[in-house]
């Protein structure tokens, strides 16, 4: 059964890559995400390598095999059902859950998180709007368009939130933005590094840092 850092080095590489686009990720990338020491990072990649889970070259980074991916999005699997399971039987609320997943996901069951998923109703994505992977391994992410990046006057509706600190989770539910919330541009001014949405009747201005780490898609 791998080890808990394993599954948390993994989880951070598919992680990474998929937020990056990248083949390879960088150790830097991996120290930052674990908040460790790039040595501590090399050493645990020559870890990986050894397993079979992952590939590392020297100055290029580190890439998940094909066994790697599947433990990576059956980590994420957990955590994901995990963080609605506390929302939604609980009542948690969004910016309390992903710590409570963190501490969990290692050492419930296969079976358990299965068992979540029946009761849910086999839910699409997690309550900050991460896709949650099927059971067989599978896992379809909605297309999505960074908020930066959406036309102003276009409407929208909010898909996905990638930053998932409780300090900005919180700032986002007082500005009344949560994942399936509809809204538009009303203005965007990104040489001044602004950028104004109206959601419910209520204007929000974000800086673009904000904003290019909120997911949206096009109304249905």
């Amino acid at each position: 059964m791998p080890s808990l850092t394993i599954e948390n080095y993994v989880k951070a590489i598919y992680q990474i890559a998929a937020r990056t686009e990248k083949k390879a990720v960088s150790t830097g990338e991996l120290a930052t995400a674990l908040s460790v020491s790039p040595g501590t990072v090399t050493s645990m990649l020559k870890t990986l390598g050894e397993t079979g889970l992952a590939s590392y070259t020297k100055y290029e980074g580190v890439s998940l095999s094909d066994p790697g991916r599947i433990l990576a999005l059956r980590v994420l699997r957990r955590h994901r059902l995990i963080e609605l399971f506390l929302v939604k039987t609980l009542d948690l609320s969004w910016d309390e859950v992903h710590e409570e997943a963190e501490n969990m996901e290692h050492s419930v069951s296969d079976l358990l998180v299965d068992r979540m998923d029946e009761y849910l109703g086999h839910p699409k994505s997690d309550p900050h709007g991460d896709p949650i992977p099927k059971a067989d391994g599978t896992i379809q992410a909605e297309q999505c368009h960074k908020l930066t990046e959406w036309e102003a006057g276009k409407p929208f509706r909010l898909a996905r939130v990638l930053d998932q600190t409780t300090d900005f989770l919180r700032y986002l539910s007082q500005q009344q933005l949560s994942p399936g919330c509809e809204g538009t541009v009303v203005e965007s001014r990104l040489e001044a590094g602004i950028i104004t949405i109206e959601v419910n009747q209520h204007r929000t201005t974000l800086g673009l840092e904000a904003a290019e780490k909120i997911l949206v898609s096009g109304l249905d």
